[in-house]
């Protein structure tokens, strides 16, 4: 077979459609709105009715004959004009992400509510403001001041005399107040300096208080002497007592062996000092309170009498002439305060006695019971020796 010369080829142009098929209309575009007003646009009056015509009767005509109607193209309808209210072109498309890659975030939503009394917020679809930020307290350091003060109070109270130990407790204060506010400091706490000298500070406290023990010491050790110093020259005053050229009485040697001084004298017995002056102790005897509150605290006590006579040729100054009295355990006995049934007890003696007088007084001592016997010193003078007495209770 042989290939036909020209083979059949398939149309490139649109198809022809037959003839005489009527072409479509294009669909009448849509005026453009009018444009919305505030004003009051009045309403369009109605036309006026017109008489209507009277019909004609068409004369009646011969049928022409038919003819083949030629296909006509319509008329093209002139394009509108553009509107001055035209609608925004759209906003172009993003490009699409390649395969496996992220998507291109969407546009931000609206905002929550905004509240009225709050910070005013962004635009649709913005974020907040960001808030000012919080001011941080300021770090302290009150330990540094604490040290500082309590430290100096320390080295004042240090060096005064009988107050060392307020401020030896000051000054260990002050100590652990300068540690604690220097570690504060090393964390970031202001202050350091001060911490430090707060710490030096009662350091040197706390030797304060330790010199001022030592002059407590001194001070109290002068205060001592200066009063046996005092007792020790007193003297009482008798000029004008005595004779010219007569010398005054003085305290009577110690003897190798007296009785009274070296050996103890018994109860009731008299002793004579080299002056004249004599002294005695009476036997001990039960004695019974006469006081509500001596019988309810005294169970068992002693009398004892006490008499002193002068037998010099000038008074006698008596200022405190008690006895010390001793159980026979040698535990010291104390003394009685008793008044009641028209009696007091103790009656002391004292005052000056003159020359050939004698003066007593009384004395009670509660003692344990089941005590057999007791001794006894006393001295009839401030510068006479003590004459010692012991005995059975009688």
């Amino acid at each position: 077979m042989t290939t036909p010369p020209n083979p059949p080829s398939t149309p490139t142009g649109p198809p022809t459609e037959p003839a005489g098929t009527p072409a479509p209309e294009a669909a009448p575009i849509p005026a453009p709105a009018q444009p919305l007003s505030l004003e009051k646009t009045p309403a369009a009056e109605p036309a006026a009715a017109e008489a209507p015509d009277t019909p004609e009767t068409p004369a009646a005509e011969a049928p022409a004959a038919p003819e083949t109607p030629a296909a006509e193209v319509p008329a093209a309808e002139p394009a509108p004009a553009p509107s001055a209210f035209a609608p925004p072109a759209p906003a172009p498309a993003a490009p699409a992400a390649p395969f496996g890659a992220y998507a291109a975030p969407g546009a931000p939503g609206p905002g929550g509510p905004v509240d009225p009394w709050g910070q005013p917020g962004a635009g649709f679809g913005g974020g907040h403001y960001p808030g000012y930020p919080q001011a941080t307290a300021p770090t302290t350091n009150g330990l540094a001041v604490a040290a500082l003060i309590v430290g100096g109070f320390g080295i004042i109270f240090g060096f005064v005399p009988l107050l060392f130990w307020l401020g030896g407790i000051l000054a260990l204060t002050g100590v652990g107040l300068g540690i604690g506010a220097i570690v504060r400091a090393n964390k970031g706490a202001p202050n350091k300096t001060m911490a430090i000298v707060g710490t030096v500070l009662a350091g040197v406290g706390i030797l304060a208080s330790i010199g001022g023990f030592f002059l407590t010491v001194a001070f109290v050790e002068r205060a001592s002497d200066r009063v046996e110093a005092g007792i020790d020259e007193y003297e009482p005053d008798m000029d004008g007592l005595y004779p010219t050229g007569e010398p005054r009485p003085s305290a009577s040697p110690s003897p190798s062996q007296v009785p009274g001084l070296t050996s103890a004298l018994v109860f009731g017995e008299t002793f004579t000092y080299p002056n004249g002056v004599k002294v005695s102790l009476s036997k001990p005897t039960k004695y019974e309170p006469k006081g509500i509150i001596a019988r309810e605290q005294v169970k068992n006590a002693v009398q004892i009498t006490i008499t002193i006579t002068n037998g010099s040729n000038a008074p006698h100054e008596v200022i405190y002439a008690v006895p010390n009295v001793r159980d026979d355990k040698g535990m010291t006995a104390e003394m009685v305060f008793d008044s009641g049934g028209g009696s007091t007890v103790p009656k002391m003696v004292k005052g000056s006695i003159l020359p050939g007088e004698s003066a007593s007084g009384v004395v009670a001592f509660e003692i344990p019971e089941g005590t057999k016997s007791i001794t006894a010193d006393i001295s009839a003078g401030t510068l006479l020796d003590d004459v010692k007495y012991v005995g059975p209770i009688g």
